[in-house]
């Protein structure tokens, strides 16, 4: 999606110019606009049921990601995480519905989450790392309001931004194969390895397959809510195969798909408030600054992007990409930061999928009350979403990983200006396993051609500061090593 311009709102937030209102409107439609958008009640519900079918997945795969270890061993529960994603997704998408007005939902998002899973929590502890969350949100409001946010945006090469999205997609597919069994750490020869030992084994990592393929063949067909429709099929298979005795329990990484107790059960609020600020002794300023900067940049440059290109297709934005609420819109978008990191499921952002709504119907923040609504119902619901096996979800995971992809269109590979970077943008993030290796790799190489054709000019004072920061991170070491510093 490609990036617009973003100008102050100067026209009426419910209507175009000289337009009335019907009379006998009800308190319904007055507050949310929806006749004057062109909608009706029935749009909009339609509208909010559909964005949230689309974006249903996240409850299934957040909970994934962050299922694994904080430096000091701990694991998060499976029903707390799912309520903390569940908690944070309804409230953002509610915020966003009653306050921005327009029909954008929010939740967990996987870019973020896959930053807290490898590089936050290896280093630190669960609650310090939704504290980073926390500490990214702030960042990220400060930015929105201050207007840095769009300067910053701008002073970006637009290439780097579709790698930076191209890049978090290729580590997303990784953390998918690797979850799913497809994809293991060698045990001798090539760093990894097709399985365990060169070949596929076990029924699961195949169910993982087909799983991948239907839902890779429902969106060829351009049928909505793919991902959703794949993950239930594949867990039926699942749980046929694993009932009929075919599975054993036992070959199930994240536990066999079967029902244990009742489909209701309470919410388990265990991990709401547990953030922790401070205590990051032991890794140094210098790795938490990187890691609340990595953490912008994972939930910044989809954002603005993301929200106005919903909008435009809601025919609620200008050719200027002005639209109703754009400031309010992107200041909840921040502050999903910190709802996530208070929640304890991970910084929330707007999703994509909220022009499937859009395309129902939607035009107001009545679709995303409605969204919000379905997201909170599902608070008592966590037993069953924890039928569906760790190896089905993770297909969703690659599926999304080929969708950020699609960013591959908009580069122009025959400039070395531009393919070098958005090159080493997207393999080293997946080849380090670190989001921020590969937006280091790629701005520094930016700078380096750019320099090395002589286009000094282009590059700009905020690419410079970067680039400079950049080199101070790959040098770290030697660094410390050079002032003493142990």
């Amino acid at each position: 999606m490609t990036q617009q311009s973003v100008e102050p709102v100067t026209t009426a937030e419910d209507a175009g110019p000289g337009s009335r209102p019907p009379a006998g409107r009800s308190w319904l439609d007055r507050y949310f606009h929806i006749s004057q958008r062109g909608s009706t009640v029935a749009r909009e519900v339609r509208g909010g049921v559909t964005t949230f079918m689309a974006m249903a997945y996240i409850l299934l795969l957040n909970p994934l990601i962050l299922g694994g270890k904080d430096v000091a061993g701990n694991v998060l529960s499976q029903p707390a995480l799912i309520t903390a994603t569940v908690v944070a997704a309804a409230v953002t998408t509610l915020l966003m519905g009653f306050v921005g007005k327009v029909p954008l939902a929010l939740a967990a998002g996987l870019s973020v989450s896959g930053v807290i899973s490898t590089q936050v929590a290896p280093n630190m502890t669960w609650p310090q790392a939704m504290g980073m969350c926390v500490m990214y949100g702030v960042v990220i409001m400060l930015l929105v309001v201050t207007g840095l946010r769009e300067l910053i945006m701008n002073a970006i090469p637009l290439a780097l931004k579709h790698a930076i999205t191209m890049g978090i997609g290729t580590f997303v597919a990784l953390i998918g194969l690797v979850k799913a069994g497809f994809v293991h750490a060698s045990q001798g020869g090539g760093p990894v390895t097709l399985g365990p030992a060169g070949e596929l084994a076990g029924w699961p990592v195949l169910i993982f397959a087909v799983t991948l393929l239907l839902i890779f063949m429902l969106q060829a067909r351009d049928v909505p809510g793919a991902i959703l429709i794949g993950i239930v099929v594949g867990t039926i298979v699942a749980a046929v195969l694993n009932a009929t005795g075919v599975i054993g329990a036992k070959a199930w990484a994240s536990g066999p798909p079967e029902l244990t107790g009742g489909a209701v059960a309470m919410p388990d609020f265990s991990l709401f408030g547990d953030v922790e600020f401070g205590g990051w002794g032991e890794v140094g300023a210098m790795t938490v600054g990187m890691i609340v900067f990595t953490l912008v940049l994972a939930g910044f440059f989809d954002a603005m992007a993301t929200i106005i290109g919903v909008g435009t297709e809601a025919e609620l934005a200008d050719d200027k990409g002005r639209m109703p609420g754009l400031s309010k819109a992107l200041f909840i978008d921040g502050a999903g930061g910190v709802v996530g990191g208070v929640a304890g499921g991970s910084g929330q952002t707007v999703f994509v999928e909220s022009a499937t709504g859009v395309g129902e119907g939607a035009r107001t923040g009545f679709a995303s009350v409605v969204t919000g609504l379905f997201f909170a119902a599902c608070l008592f619901f966590s037993p069953i979403t924890q039928i569906v096996p760790g190896e089905v979800a993770a297909a969703a995971l690659v599926v999304i990983g080929a969708m950020m992809m699609q960013n591959a269109r908009h580069i122009d590979w025959n400039d070395r200006a531009v393919a070098v970077p958005v090159f080493l943008t997207v393999v080293i993030m997946p080849f380090t396993y670190q989001i921020t290796a590969g937006v280091a790799a790629g701005v520094i190489s930016y700078v380096a051609i750019k320099i090395a054709q002589g286009k000094v000019r282009e590059i700009g004072a905020f690419m410079w500061a970067l680039t400079v920061i950049f080199v101070v991170f790959f040098a770290l070491h030697p660094i410390e090593g050079w002032l003493g510093v142990s």
